[in-house]
């Protein structure tokens, strides 16, 4: 719209407003506010796009603008001639009503369920769900530096969900139920966390049953820096790793109630143990193939790392690691 007819209407719309009640006003105010966060969406998006430095389909580096999409800038690569976006091999293609994105993503803020963000936003519970793991893929690998100075490492246990799948390949439990046998065994999802002195957090769901060293030697190197003073429990997998790593190690025996040797102790992983099983209940249960999702929310929220709707879009988006070349 040209500067010209754009004051004209702003004068109409002046002239309409005196005659709206204050719930007219009202529904008014958000319709605006729905455009205003659908073009805030389509910004970072876009800035996204522009740190893209090579055709998403052949890898070719020559393109050129071709058009709009919905809002966003396409592209034509000069290599395989096929038009692409910012969103082209993203989880988040084919997702609509990017006005709802930003309310969206601050329903997940609020650790609202599927139910009642899909309420809040006036989407179906079904996009709702959609949109909650398409939204977390990529928040899963917006994850710190290696961690350093000390480092607590220990793992906490779920017993193992399928909730939501149609085809069990056990009988079904009344209520969550219980395992069959005692202890840890095959029936739990062990989740891995390591955390440092200064609040930075990895964790990583290993599968079922106890972790073992080859998950640790798959995991903990590339998460470590060589200088860390690795704190654990001293079970056995540790052992065994510590001893191909030259990582500084301190074992705790906490089967023989030494719980911390100086400044070395578990108090800040088993909090942080504690706090996210809490926030857990929220959603009265959770499929285990879902859980690194919910690892990487979690991890989204612990300290305030991400307190805004457009923050969450930005890592969803990769931005916030730095990754989007790749996607």
């Amino acid at each position: 719209m040209d500067p010209g007819k754009f004051e004209r209407f702003l004068g109409r719309l002046r002239r309409q407003l005196e005659k709206l009640t204050r719930q007219q006003v009202g529904r008014t105010q958000d319709e605006v506010a729905a455009y205003a966060a659908r073009w805030q969406c389509l910004d970072i998006i876009e800035a996204f796009g522009r740190l893209r430095k090579k055709c998403p389909h052949c890898g070719h580096r020559r393109f050129h603008r071709h058009g709009y999409t919905s809002g966003l800038q396409r592209y034509r690569c000069l290599g395989c001639t096929h038009t692409f976006s910012a969103l082209t091999n993203t989880p988040l293609l084919h997702l609509r009503r990017r006005d709802r994105w930003l309310p969206y993503l601050q329903c997940m803020l609020d650790t609202r369920t599927v139910r009642a963000s899909a309420t809040v936003v006036g989407i179906h519970r079904n996009t709702s769900f959609r949109w909650r793991h398409r939204f977390l893929n990529r928040v899963v690998h917006d994850r710190p530096i290696p961690l350093n100075g000390i480092v607590e490492a220990d793992e906490t246990y779920l017993l193992e969900s399928q909730k939501g799948s149609r085809c069990l390949n056990r009988p079904a439990r009344r209520r969550g139920g219980v395992a069959h046998s005692r202890g840890i065994s095959k029936e739990h999802d062990c989740i891995l966390v390591l955390r440092d002195r200064g609040g930075q957090t990895r964790d990583w769901w290993t599968g079922r049953g106890r972790v073992t060293s080859k998950q640790l030697s798959w995991a903990l190197p590339a998460a470590l820096d060589q200088d860390v003073v690795l704190v654990t429990d001293g079970a056995k997998a540790y052992r065994t790793f510590i001893a191909a790593y030259p990582f500084a190690h301190v074992p705790l025996n906490l089967a023989a109630g030494i719980r911390s040797r100086g400044p070395y102790h578990l108090q800040n992983v088993n909090n942080y143990h504690s706090r996210f099983k809490t926030w857990l209940r929220t959603f009265l249960g959770v499929a285990s193939r879902y859980l690194p999702n919910y690892l990487g929310w979690r991890h989204a929220l612990d300290g305030g790392r991400i307190t805004t709707p457009a923050g969450l879009l930005k890592s969803a988006l990769g931005l916030r690691t730095g990754k989007p070349a790749s996607y």
